[in-house]
């Protein structure tokens, strides 16, 4: 009996090696864990976390397991640092609230209703499906300044009807009817503008929607509020200032306290500004048409912003970590490279500080088995490339952005020989990317290989020099070093061997027969499986002429005792030649693919220049059935804009006809719209002014400015209609309106804005909607407060009891009473 140790040397072993993983400079073992798509990253996270201490207590004492970097460290800071400004949010409004209502009950029952609707939206989330994440609670630091309107202005409309000395019930029930309709269509209009955020193609749209289904959950449940607990807090804490007619109203006996004396000075102030706002609107009204040219100006005039106003689908993120991929010359072996990438992490070491850097890892070469693909780098390709995955520690001196352009310049020096680009190390990137390495992805698609790599290899030399694009790089290697040998099947066939015979030697001397022919073995003591596997000594093959020496059998040459055992040389000739490492296709054409990453310059600048050379490419012939194309994040960020453009004017289309069912007009929801222009023109002022640029997260704030600005026109309108019926002419009905609306538009603009304030002054992802809301609401609400009064003063002139005197123009100019 011949056993297997008789014939062959019987150990725990392992595969040739084509994979290094190394860890603050020490050899370990990497495996990457991932999720399923629905479940929730801080949950799975914190299981892994509870599991890990039995892992390691069955693994021996000498193994050390660590977690290297999981994303939800990230999730975690981006959720903690938006639900810090929501509440600083509501905090802000709420401290407004009480100085500019001066009551402590009024601020208690506004106030009520940012935490009930808050928790109403997280039910609708739940509901349909969703979680709370930092796209939901975004939507709850947007929505927190507009709870408090419906709330407010049924307070305000409650306050007057007890100053008519009212019945404390019948006061409630008057003033919420009069602003039922108007506050319902209002909610209505927020909520239909947020309509575009559905017509979003993946994967924009998955992190979108859930941001407008927030706000509307919210605004809906804000409007129920103010028609059910509202009411009931009024009745209960707004007795005290019930009147009886023919009663005087008691003043105060005791000194005002301090909130009550800020809210005496901000109404004093109030006051003297509605005056003065009075004044000028008058002035506006008597020369309207100079002042209607002036904000047709000053709105044309703004467009011409936009070419200085950049574009990103998405505000850059700071993810604390830094995915450095790096190509060393093709060919070179696996033990060669992590000598380079020794090199590159000494040099790294000195542009981030020691005490800054919390793991440093580099993960080199491919997995042995192909199962290991799908948990692996898509990136990685050969033994010749890696990557280098840096975890930063949260208090730094400088951001991730500043080092990753400090080791590119020293890349670029120390290290020419080398190509390198970074991967996203955020997951929204990742996902905006669709799992590619850079936002700008050029295809050359086409069956002429050799002329396509030269176009390509030509792109990337003209894409090189695009002012703000850096790591420009062709994906495909195609000179990767290779021996075939050209098997002399003549000669091979006399001395019984077959092409299949020589390949299979070749194969279990160099890789193991685990590649042909896999075998396990299961311990029955421990109950560990064993791979089984043949292979020569990798010391017996050190060279190439080992190879050409190798001994090749056959099942015939061992049947013919008398044949002598052949060499590789023997049987075929090897030739040298250079081959691709990867080859992708597109609908089934071989592609090849040029990367280009953007800094210190928006995407949309750098995509739209890449395209110019494109066309111009084009221009000047392609070859035969070859096609180019621009793919990435810039192609999915074209396609969001068009489609929430697109969106957007539809919605306002359907604003405009819910506006025209509510009024019974063509012409009023026409003039309530006048205010969008004016949204649009602070929104790109304030991008240009904070050097914001305009991505999918400032149009949602775009969406929301809109929204808001529709519903302080509504108000506007509707007064002014209130005051036509009265017998008054249009200019004296948009000077009343004006003067009597200034307050509660005011205060609904002033407690979004607040609200917007901790958003804006972070550096967040929504920043930018911060920015542009405060940015469109105030010249929106500039324009709500002249331009929709002077086009109301101008289109409903026309009207029955709308035709102005010299008199009644005089008449109006004097300010009339307060609600």
């Amino acid at each position: 009996t011949i056993f297997v140790k008789d014939v062959a040397f019987v150990h725990d072993g392992f595969q040739p090696q084509l994979n290094i993983v190394n860890i603050d400079g020490h050899r370990g073992v990497i495996m990457n864990i991932l999720k399923s798509g629905n479940a929730s990253t801080l949950a799975v996270v914190r299981r892994i976390k509870e599991v890990l201490p039995q892992v390691q207590a069955i693994v021996p004492p000498s193994a050390k397991i660590d977690i290297l970097t999981d994303q939800s460290r990230f999730v975690r800071e981006c959720v903690n640092e938006v639900a810090f400004e929501v509440v600083n949010a509501a905090l802000l409004t709420a401290l407004f609230m009480l100085a500019i209502l001066g009551s402590w009950r009024s601020t208690l029952i506004v106030i009520t209703s940012i935490p009930l609707a808050i928790f109403s939206a997280i039910i609708g989330l739940h509901i349909t499906g969703n979680t709370i994440n930092s796209m939901t609670l975004g939507g709850l630091a947007l929505a927190v300044g507009m709870l408090v309107d419906d709330a407010t202005v049924e307070i305000e409309n409650v306050h007057r009807q007890l100053d008519m000395r009212k019945h404390i019930v019948q006061a409630i029930l008057d003033g919420a009817q009069e602003v039922a309709l108007p506050a319902f269509v209002s909610t209505i209009a927020i909520c239909i503008v947020f309509l575009p955020v559905f017509l979003l193609s993946e994967p924009a749209r998955s992190l979108f929607v859930p941001l407008g289904l927030t706000v509307s959950f919210a605004m809906l449940a804000s409007y129920g509020l103010s028609r059910t607990i509202v009411p009931l807090m009024a009745k209960a804490l707004f007795v005290a200032e019930e009147h009886v007619a023919g009663e005087e109203i008691p003043q105060e006996s005791k000194s005002p306290g301090f909130f009550k004396r800020i809210h005496l000075s901000i109404d004093k102030g109030f006051n003297q500004a509605r005056d003065s706002y009075h004044r000028a609107l008058q002035w506006s009204l008597g020369r309207r048409g100079l002042v209607a040219l002036l904000f047709i100006s000053f709105y044309a005039a703004s467009a011409c912003l936009m070419p200085f106003i950049g574009r990103d689908f998405f505000p850059p993120i700071d993810a604390g970590q830094i995915r450095l991929h790096i190509n060393v010359p093709a060919g070179t072996r696996v033990e060669t490279t992590e000598q380079i990438f020794k090199r590159i992490e000494r040099a790294i070491q000195r542009i981030i500080p020691h005490e800054e850097i919390k793991v440093l890892t580099d993960n080199i070469g491919l997995p042995v088995s192909g199962i290991n693909f799908a948990f692996s780098d898509s990136q990685t390709i050969s033994e010749a490339d890696g990557e280098i995955l840096i975890s930063l520690e949260e208090h730094r001196k400088h951001p991730t952005a500043y080092y990753q352009r400090a080791i590119r310049q020293m890349l670029a020096n120390e290290f020419p020989y080398c190509s390198y680009y970074y991967q996203p190390a955020d997951i929204v990137t990742q996902i905006l990317n669709a799992g590619l390495p850079a936002p700008i992805d050029v295809k050359v698609i086409g069956l002429n290989v050799v002329d396509n790599y030269k176009l390509a290899l030509d792109i990337k030399r003209l894409v090189k020099d695009v002012p703000g694009a850096v790591d420009v790089c062709v994906h495909q290697v195609v000179n990767a070093p290779e021996y075939l040998f050209e098997v002399d099947k003549t000669f091979a066939n006399e001395v019984g061997l077959s092409q299949k015979d020589i390949s299979n030697a070749m194969l279990v001397n160099l890789s193991s027969s685990f590649q042909v022919m896999p075998n396990f073995w299961t311990n029955v003591t421990n109950g560990v499986q064993y791979y089984l596997s043949a292979q020569a000594p990798q010391w017996k093959i050190r060279s190439l002429n080992d190879l050409f020496n190798l001994s090749l059998g056959s099942p015939k040459s061992e049947e013919n005792k008398q044949q002598p055992v052949q060499l590789l040389r023997n049987v075929s000739q090897p030739v040298r030649r250079y081959t691709p490492y990867v080859v992708n296709h597109v609908n089934v054409q071989p592609c090849f693919d040029i990367y280009a990453d953007c800094q210190h310059r928006d995407l949309g600048g750098v995509s739209d220049d890449v395209q110019k050379i494109i066309d111009c490419t084009k221009k000047k012939g392609l070859p035969h059935g070859t096609s180019i194309c621009v793919t990435g994040q810039a192609l999915s960020m074209t396609t969001a804009f068009l489609g929430l453009l697109v969106g957007l004017a539809g919605a306002i289309v359907l604003v405009y006809l819910l506006l025209v069912v509510n009024y019974q007009s063509w012409v009023d929801p026409l003039i309530i719209l006048m205010a969008i222009p004016g949204a649009l023109t602070g929104i790109m002022w304030s991008l240009f002014v904070t050097q914001t640029t305009l991505s999918v997260p400032a149009l949602m704030g775009a969406v929301m400015t809109i929204g808001v600005a529709s519903a302080n026109s509504i108000l506007m309108v509707t007064f002014c209609n209130e005051q036509l019926r009265e017998g008054k002419s249009s200019i004296e009905a948009a000077a009343t309106a004006g003067f009597q609306r200034f307050r509660p538009v005011c205060m609904t603009a002033c407690a979004m804005i607040i609200g917007m304030i901790p958003m804006s002054l972070g550096t967040g992802q929504n920043a930018s909607i911060g920015r542009a809301v405060i940015g469109g609401l105030s010249v929106a609400t500039f324009s709500t407060l002249f331009f929709v009064p002077l086009m109301y003063s101008v289109l409903a002139a026309n009207r029955k009891y709308a035709k102005a005197t010299d008199l009644q123009l005089k008449q109006a100019s004097k300010p009339s009473e307060a609600l």
